[in-house]
This record gives structure tokens, sequence and C-alpha cells, in this order.
């Protein structure tokens, strides 16, 4: 059984202020990799898309109400987001540690270098859980709550069908893309980055579904954790 949608309006057909900001990040994500390699290396470079979104939420929440509801951050969703989040992430987990220890080995990709992640440098009880808590948290934030709800709410009153009304596919593919490339992303797990491409739709499609970004906020830790440690402990 799927998770029930909140039962009140959905974000993407209330009026707000600056939904057109999501498109920022975007443009900056665009524009970096059309930069010179030697400007693409530095990190802060690599993180100045996530900063501009981080700018542009912050503007974005000082001008509108009912910030948490469009979001997807009501009290109400937070049993619901544990259950199905816990779900999605084991499954999610157990599917890309796969991919990651024997798929892209036996297409000839070299998964060594992840020893050598900033990621990896941390102690493990540092990571597991709060790191990467923290992780999920903000980028859940910024490329569900904030990045594909701002598209769905430009997007979703342009149809006429109720069904692209709720699925906006120009949003959902647009954010899910946005995240696959993100540059200090495709910087750090290189080829593995790919994986964010079904993560982001997935993750899209329940936030779309039900409006509650604790589902995705559980499910991206999760999986993350369940990640980390198997391929650390394989790596190591």
């Amino acid at each position: 059984m799927a998770p029930e949608p909140d039962r009140q309006e959905p974000p993407a057909r209330t009026s707000e202020w600056g939904a057109a900001l999501a498109l920022l990040p975007i443009a900056a994500t665009v524009g970096y990799y059309t930069l010179p390699a030697p400007l693409q290396a530095p990190t802060l470079i690599q993180f100045l898309p996530q900063l501009l979104a981080y700018g542009t939420i912050g503007l974005w929440a000082a001008r509108n109400s009912g910030r948490g509801f469009r979001l997807g951050l009501t009290a109400g969703g937070i049993g619901t987001g544990l259950r199905w989040g816990l779900a999605t992430g084991l499954l999610l987990g157990c599917v890309n540690t796969a991919t990651i220890l024997f798929v892209f080995p036996f297409l000839g990709y070299d998964i060594a270098f992840l020893k050598d992640t900033p990621h990896a440098r941390l102690p493990v009880l540092v990571m597991a859980p709060w790191f990467i808590c923290a992780i999920a948290v903000f980028v859940e934030l910024n490329f569900r709550g904030f990045l594909l709800g701002r598209l769905a709410a430009l997007e979703a009153p342009r149809w006429k069908s109720p069904r692209f009304q709720r699925w906006p596919p120009v949003a959902l593919l647009a954010s899910a893309l946005t995240f696959t490339f993100d540059p200090f992303m495709v910087n750090t797990f290189r080829h593995l980055h790919w994986i964010a491409l079904w993560d982001g739709l997935i993750w899209g499609a329940l936030w779309l579904r039900t409006r509650n970004l604790w589902i995705t906020i559980v499910a991206h830790a999760v999986e993350v954790i369940v990640m980390y440690l198997a391929v650390r402990a394989v790596l190591r």
C-alpha cells in the first residue's frame, strides 16, 4: 500500500511568492559546467550552487507563510515519514550497495577511490548516523522540499490534466537531474553520481505523492547509512 498523500491542498496549487527562485540553483549548476577546468576544481566553486540554493531558500522563506506545509515538513507527517522512509531507505540502500560493489566493478569502473573521499576520512561514529542525518536534512530540504516543490508550483498550474498537475514531469526530472549533476556530488563520487538519478526520481515521486519531506529525509539518511557501512566494511 502506497503512503497516503496529505489531505490538504497541495503546495503546488497554492499561490506563493518567489517560486521562480528555484531556477537560480539550476542555472548555477549548468553554469558550473561551462567554466574552464581550472575554475571547476576549487571546492568552494563546487559548493556554489548549493550555497546559492540555501540563500534563495532563506529569501523565499522570509516572504511566504505556511513554509512547513509548502516544504512538506508538517508535524503530522513525522510518523508516516519514519515508517515509509525507513522502508524506502533500506530497500534503496541494499539495491545501491549491490550496484556499487558488484555492478560498477563488473562494468570495469573503479570504486577504490571511495576510500579517499571526505566522507571516508571522518570517523565512523561521526558519519553514522550524525553527519549523514545532517546531510540528509539539508539535501532534502534543498532538492525536494524547495527545488522540486517550487518547480512544481510553477509547472502544475500550466497543465489542464489533473494527473500532470499532481505529477508535474518537468519539475520531477529537472530536480532529479540537478541533484545528479550537483558539482560536489560529481567531483566526489565520480561515475557513481549516476546512482543519484534514480534516487532523485524515487524520492521526488514520493514527495509529489505524499507532500511529506520527512519520508525523503529518513529514506535518504537510512539509505546512505546502509551504503556507507557496507561499502566501508568491504573496502577496508
